[in-house]
């Protein structure tokens, strides 16, 4: 406790401001991720299911899809460009030092958020406008400009944990750059793919439990069953393959960052034969309280044996690690991260055994409220994952290179204090709005699909979009008349 002080009182007075406001837009931008990164993707394969078989439920389902999307990108804006403008505004000092080094993966997501926002208005535009497949086939970049986007975020993140690609000169400024060095650094391929399949589990079971929730209040039609049974089925498919690329980017953070492993794991001592804490709490003087003790299981996670040495907290001095307190909020968060994992591997596994017996959906009422819940518990993963990299490489914002409160903005604190509260009262209107929208939209297309299931002839709300100029006539999308094709029994939940 007197080291944790000692070092809280070395440190600026604007430090703390400055990493909650941090700390509270990442937060809430990355809420959006997953929407942004992954649901392209999704709406596509749903799109291509429409126009392949000739599906007017499907490109119902496209189209909504592909609102939200839109809708999600406009919110994804104001947060995005906050977190943009707080790298230069709170953290001056790293953006100076070394923006030569790893700036260029802030400049590929901003020329792939540039590209992503005219695909999506060409996406949206070409609904009624454009051939079927042709639309189609002009919207097949979108998913390549979300996965960019994505590439120069976590290079840039993968490069604040493994800097490469610079040298040092007399004075400590890095100089010799070598760019494909900074990107392609030890941990970003694991880093990179554990980053994008989470965005698109969760994309998959956020959409998809929108759905379980209609199947739970008795809508049992089609669109309802189509519009669970895909994202929950790439989902599905992924978690696995998730949970592995854990375990392999787990195994290069004990490689490449073994004090943030030793945070992780809550490890005090360099040995072997370590156990495994499930949760517990790490105290200053190195003794653990509370969870669940497995002996040896640590070692074997990190090298597959019982002699795998682990280096612990203890081996550098104090100011180089995370504090107790701060390693004990990366043990959690990365014990909450396994354990959702674990219970979606679980539960991928139910639907894959239920579509073997019985090619059909699990029939129980349980299948499905696991199912609802999903999405949310995968948007906990995403923070806590975050919280794990991010506090665990404590008290380094460059990996050994420069510290944190090296790197802060020299603006009185209290300044600080009075932004993050605006901030977050902007903040709660604008998702307030971005929720808003979509029920507004949920309840236009509920009305909607119940008018066309009453046999009432009415225009889709999609007709009276203003995208563009209208002459009167309707393209068709499936080979059906245009009302067919955005007509069709049930609703959205």
């Amino acid at each position: 406790m007197l080291n944790t002080a000692a070092l809280l009182a070395n440190t600026p007075d604007q430090l703390l401001p400055a990493r909650e406001l941090m700390a509270f837009t990442l937060a809430s931008h990355i809420l959006l991720v997953p929407f942004g990164v992954a649901l392209p993707a999704i709406t596509l394969l749903m799109h291509h299911r429409g126009l392949r078989k000739g599906d007017p439920v499907a490109l119902q389902l496209a189209r909504r899809w592909s609102a939200v999307m839109a809708v999600q990108f406009a919110i994804g804006i104001v947060t995005g460009t906050v977190l943009s403008f707080e790298f230069g505004l709170l953290w001056p000092g790293m953006m100076g030092r070394w923006g030569d080094v790893f700036g260029l993966g802030f400049g590929i997501e901003a020329w792939a958020f540039f590209l992503e926002a005219v695909l999506i208005a060409i996406y949206l535009y070409g609904w009624r406008r454009l051939k079927p497949w042709t639309h189609f086939w002009l919207a097949v970049p979108l998913p390549l400009a979300a996965l960019m986007g994505s590439f120069g975020i976590i290079a840039a993140n993968s490069w604040m944990n493994t800097p490469r690609g610079f040298s040092l000169d007399a004075r400590g400024n890095p100089v010799d750059v070598d760019i494909r060095r900074a990107i392609f650094t030890p941990i970003f391929g694991a880093e990179y793919w554990h980053f994008v399949v989470a965005m698109f589990l969760t994309a998959g079971y956020l959409v998809a439990g929108v759905y379980a929730v209609g199947w739970l209040r008795g809508r049992r039609d089609r669109y309802h069953r189509l519009g669970f049974t895909l994202p929950f089925t790439v989902a599905a498919i992924l978690t696995p393959v998730q949970f592995m690329l854990g375990d392999s980017a787990a195994r290069d953070v004990f490689h490449k960052q073994p004090v943030k492993f030793a945070a992780m794991e809550i490890v005090w001592r360099t040995d072997t034969h370590v156990p495994e804490y499930l949760f517990g709490r790490l105290h200053p003087d190195g003794t653990v309280s509370g969870g669940i003790k497995i002996p040896q299981l640590d070692s074997i996670l990190a090298g597959f044996s019982p002699d795998t040495q682990v280096t612990g907290l203890s081996s550098v001095p104090a100011s180089d690690r995370p504090t107790a307190t701060q390693a004990t909020i990366a043990h959690w968060a990365f014990d909450i991260m396994v354990s959702i994992g674990s219970v979606l591997v679980l539960l991928a596994l139910w639907y894959a055994w239920a579509w073997w017996r019985h090619r059909d959906l699990p029939r129980t009422r349980w299948f499905f409220r696991c199912a609802a819940l999903a999405g949310l518990a995968c948007l906990v993963t995403v923070e806590c994952g975050w919280i794990t990299t991010e506090v665990g490489r404590q008290p380094w914002i460059v990996y050994e290179h420069m510290r944190v409160s090296e790197a802060v903005t020299s603006t009185h604190a209290d300044s600080l204090w009075a932004m993050l509260g605006i901030v977050i009262v902007v903040y709660v209107a604008v998702f307030a709005a971005f929720l808003a929208v979509v029920l507004k939209m949920r309840t236009r297309w509920r009305i909607a699909d119940e008018g066309a299931a009453s046999g009432r002839v009415e225009p889709p709300p999609e007709a009276g979009t203003p995208y563009g100029p209208r002459d009167g006539r309707e393209v068709v999308t499936s080979g059906a008349p245009a009302e067919d094709a955005d007509r069709t029994s049930g609703g959205v939940s």
